[in-house]
């Protein structure tokens, strides 16, 4: 389900609008529940499913409850293929785990493993088999501790066994697997078993409805919005963290509880400034977590500090035992540091929200100078600026080199191909990498004409522009391995393990590039955005089309380290 920390779950959870969802859910299946329940929240839908499979575990934990309630909580994007659905609900259902010392088996009802996940009308007898097991069931009643012997079937056959289908992201069904929607939303009326399904997608029902009405109307509940205070309150109620030094790298006394009221007041700075591009709880405390220990750190310099230097910025306070006499600071300390540091809330946005780094790095490379309450009001921000920048040129120079180092040798050499087959024409490949006698023989030379006279009242023929200030081209991926072949055969002979069973000239080479770890490397380089695909993924007819994600100077800077020169083998050398 969605990865949110149980901290802010369980604050949700507690929040009143999530408690109308989650009692009114809970009064449906511990009673007489609809077969099918459709749970709409256009704003939070990854933590509405949060706090719906915490219900759900709540229910299913409960030794004195009338229903003995198993459920199962799939993801509509996980689950890209009807088996994948299939096997993951069943599993959960029959609170069976896959182990890969037993091969990873998924649950049978039979010893001759037979599988339910062929079809749909083999998932509905899987389901039935569950349902009906007298084995789940004694394991059911012996997870959850109810009664001994006699008593136990007695219990057992007094309590209402109930199942339940939670599927999140509901909305992707329709585009994976529509033919499961309708069959799914029946599911009840085909097993003829008491079972529930429950969808929850930030989409309205009428977007996701199959067409002729094919399935049942479902029982709508609806999520209201979180307001600015009820968000507030959510995040407030999260300070401090469970583990607030798990990283290694907070200042333990930056979430102590005397600084609480500073942190609502840097709760409420932080919505102000995020508010109209993202309202999510989670990433709110996603930013916050990143900013909070540079926004309090100087504080808790100016508290390290002498008392005598300032002693007017801290006036006397009750101090709490275990905080090692920190005091919350003053109203004028507090308006410095929002002035101070409410426009870094905006660069944390933007770097954080879609993801193009991650908190601990951010929070790093935007840590305050040490002592910034002791630089006079008019020099701060300047002394912040320049902290910070120099900071981030650091931090830019040393992740540039690290993350090249890292990445393998048969990667690099797949980037420099990649740079060369998008500058390069596909024409001149012959003449730059033909290296047989046969090739050799088949190149030509350019022809060294004298330039036309240009026709009165023009200026001249047209400049032709550089291909590598036009951007990379695409190129096929055939091409990329024909590339790499000759980089191969040239550049790296003499690296290789020693290899007897290749005799033949460029046969270790051939074997090279056609293993199946290179077609890794380059989907991981694909991913990591150092090669764009330009081509669909879902199209299977066709060659592949990559362009090179890389610039000049990183390319020459693998080339240097692979012993490449690559200004011998571009068209157009600089």
């Amino acid at each position: 389900m969605a990865n949110v920390s149980p901290a802010l779950r369980d604050a949700l959870a507690a929040s009143s609008d999530y408690q109308i969802v989650t009692s009114h859910l809970s009064a449906l299946l511990l009673s007489y529940p609809p077969p099918f329940i459709f749970i709409h929240d256009p704003e939070n839908a990854r933590l509405t499913s949060s706090v719906v499979a915490s219900t759900l575990e709540l229910l299913a934990s409960q030794n004195d409850a009338a229903v003995d309630l198993t459920y199962s909580c799939l993801n509509a994007v996980a689950c890209f293929s009807s088996r994948v659905l299939f096997d993951t609900a069943l599993n959960a259902l029959a609170r069976w785990t896959p182990d890969w010392e037993n091969g990873a088996l998924n649950w049978s009802a039979s010893a001759d493993g037979r599988r339910y996940n062929e079809n749909f009308d083999a998932f509905v007898h899987g389901i039935q088999a569950i349902y009906a097991d007298p084995e789940t069931c004694a394991r059911h009643a012996n997870a959850s501790g109810r009664g001994k012997g006699k008593e136990k079937a007695a219990e057992a056959s007094q309590t209402t066994r109930r199942m339940v289908l939670l599927i999140d992201r509901a909305e992707r069904l329709k585009d994976n697997l529509p033919e499961l929607i309708v069959p799914l939303t029946r599911l009840a009326e085909l097993t003829q078993v008491d079972i529930t399904t429950i969808f929850i997608s930030e989409n309205q029902w009428q977007d996701i409805r199959p067409p002729l009405r094919a399935s049942p109307e479902p029982y709508y509940i609806d999520v209201p919005f979180l307001s600015r205070q009820a968000t507030l309150d959510i995040l407030a109620s999260t300070f401090p963290p469970p583990n607030p030094t798990a990283g290694g790298a907070a200042d333990p006394d930056a979430y102590s509880p005397v600084l609480k009221p500073l942190y609502a007041h840097f709760l409420a700075t932080l919505y102000s400034a995020c508010g109209p591009f993202t309202h999510d709880p989670a990433e709110l405390a996603y930013i916050a977590a990143a900013r909070w220990p540079g926004f309090v750190q100087p504080v808790l310099d100016a508290h390290r500090r002498p008392r005598e230097d300032d002693p007017s910025e801290y006036p006397d306070q009750d101090v709490e035992e275990g905080d090692g006499g920190l005091r919350p600071p003053s109203e004028d300390v507090r308006l410095r540091l929002t002035r101070l540091f409410t426009p870094s809330l905006t660069a944390a946005l933007e770097s954080l929200y879609p993801r193009l780094t991650h908190a601990a790095h951010w929070a790093r490379t935007h840590a305050p100078p040490p002592d910034l309450l002791s630089v006079p009001p008019a020099h701060a921000s300047q002394a912040l600026h320049a902290h910070v920048s120099s900071l981030t040129a650091a931090a830019g120079e040393g992740a540039g080199g690290a993350g090249m180092e890292a990445l393998p040798r048969m990667a690099k050499f797949v980037l420099v191909a990649a740079f060369l087959a998008s500058t390069n024409p596909a024409r001149s490949d012959l003449r730059m990498f033909g290296r047989g006698p046969d090739e050799r023989a088949k190149r030509r030379k350019r022809k060294v004409a004298t330039p036309r006279k240009p026709k009165p009242g023009t200026t001249g023929t047209a400049v032709k522009i550089p291909q590598r200030l036009l951007g990379p081209t695409t190129f096929p991926l055939d091409r990329l391995i024909a590339i790499l072949g000759v980089l191969l055969e040239e550049n790296d002979a003499e690296t290789r393990p020693v290899a007897p069973q290749y005799s033949l000239p460029g046969e270790y080479t051939e074997t090279e590039i056609s293993r199946v770890a290179l077609y890794g490397n380059i989907m991981e380089l694909a991913s990591m955005r150092l090669l764009i695909r330009t081509s669909p993924p879902e199209r299977l007819d066709g060659t592949p089309m990559f362009k090179c994600g890389i610039g000049y100077e990183l390319a020459a800077k693998l080339a240097r380290e692979l012993g490449i020169v690559l200004s011998d083998l571009m068209y157009e050398p600089l």
